[in-house]
């Protein structure tokens, strides 16, 4: 029974790394809010190459 231990330890590190990576795509806040703070970056950025 020593492999059904190694197989829950395998699905619980699995199922963090789900969460952790699910929660790094989820952006919060008001999309229009995001979507001028994206642009003003991209507008710096820009400034900045010329």
């Amino acid at each position: 029974m020593a492999r059904g231990n190694q197989r829950d330890l395998a699905r619980a590190k699995n199922m963090k790394k789900q969460q952790d990576a699910a929660r790094s795509q989820k952006k919060d806040g008001d999309p229009k809010k995001r979507m001028e703070s994206d642009a003003d970056k991209m507008r710096r950025k820009q400034a900045e190459g010329t």
